[in-house]
């Protein structure tokens, strides 16, 4: 009896300027982080991955090596290649289903809707998510300096005046 494939789709951006195996190594730890992969579960072979991507089948072994030096995956001699561990504590928070997704997804919807491009929300979302887990920051939810990030970013103030 073969084991099956998690469901998992690799997506290459060919444009992005991210090394292809990188994507596959980036997009791995999304699954593992969003609980779409769990320990125990197949990644798609090397062969899947090429016929669904049309890339090199070593590309796919160095993004698989990488992911097993991080102690994420183990090969497994004809077998495949299994999932080991998870990445992070919130895999449940941030399932497909769950409530912060869901939030996340409307607020995506009206950021689209008011016109903005997906590089926008890219950087509008990061400047918000690097100011709420800075170093500096105490972690405190309700800190309302964290959650005003994106409203001053990209503003410089000299003497008071926003330039």
């Amino acid at each position: 009896m073969a084991a099956e494939s998690a469901a998992v789709e690799f997506r290459i951006d060919r444009r992005s300027g991210v090394a292809t195996y990188l994507q596959i190594v980036q997009q791995t730890k999304q699954a593992l982080r969003l609980g779409v992969l769990e320990p125990g579960d197949r990644l798609p072979t090397a062969r899947e991955v090429v016929e669904a991507t049309a890339i090199n089948p070593n590309t796919v072994l160095k993004a698989y090596r990488e992911l097993e030096r991080e102690g994420l995956v183990e090969a497994r001699r004809g077998l495949g290649t299994f999932v080991r561990r998870t990445l992070g504590g919130a895999a449940d928070a941030a399932a497909a289903d769950g409530p912060l997704r869901g939030e996340l997804a409307d607020w995506a919807r009206r950021a689209r809707a008011a016109g903005l491009e997906k590089d926008d929300v890219g950087a509008l979302f990061t400047t918000v998510l690097e100011s709420t887990f800075s170093a500096d920051d105490t972690n405190d939810p309700n800190d309302t300096d964290a959650a005003n990030g994106a409203e001053t970013a990209g503003r410089s103030h000299k003497g008071g005046q926003e330039r």
